[in-house]
């Protein structure tokens, strides 16, 4: 079994909602269990790359998973789900549907040991620019003869 990758099935339930006179359905996640039993089967797997992303969410006060699920508009279909709410944040870019739920301490405690056995992220600083870069200088070959 990989030590980044666990199975998770998601189950939506849909509520109806009243605004303004209409009807909306309006979708939530109403299940989130282990294994393969749910409507949705979803393989969270953890990268490297969002290791500072993972120690953010497990630092919060209540830890949240993401569900994609399709695009704005349409009925939900799960298809992938992430610890980061970085990737979540790409996901909404790309106008698609991102449901949040309660991270299970389960999946904390398995992001903890991965963050353990892998490293933290190195905590990215802001570089700081050099005087006059970003400017365009000109070549030895564009300066104006003398």
């Amino acid at each position: 079994m990989h030590d980044n990758l666990r199975t998770l099935s998601v189950t939506l339930a849909a509520e109806p909602k009243q605004m303004k006179g209409f009807t909306l359905t309006q979708w939530r996640i109403a299940q989130l269990t282990p294994g393969e039993q749910g409507d949705h089967v979803l393989g969270l797997q953890l990268t490297m790359t969002e290791r500072a992303a993972y120690r953010f969410n497990l630092g919060s006060t209540s830890p949240r998973l993401f569900v994609r699920a399709g695009f704005t508009g349409q009925t939900p279909k799960p298809d992938a789900i992430s610890a980061s709410q970085d990737v979540a944040a790409g996901w909404l870019d790309g106008e698609q549907q991102v449901f949040e739920t309660p991270m299970p301490v389960a999946i904390q405690v398995w992001i903890e040991n991965y963050l353990a056995r892998h490293g933290e992220a190195p905590v990215q600083g802001r570089k700081k620019k050099r005087k006059g870069a970003g400017r365009a200088q000109p070549t030895p070959s564009q300066e104006p003869p003398q």
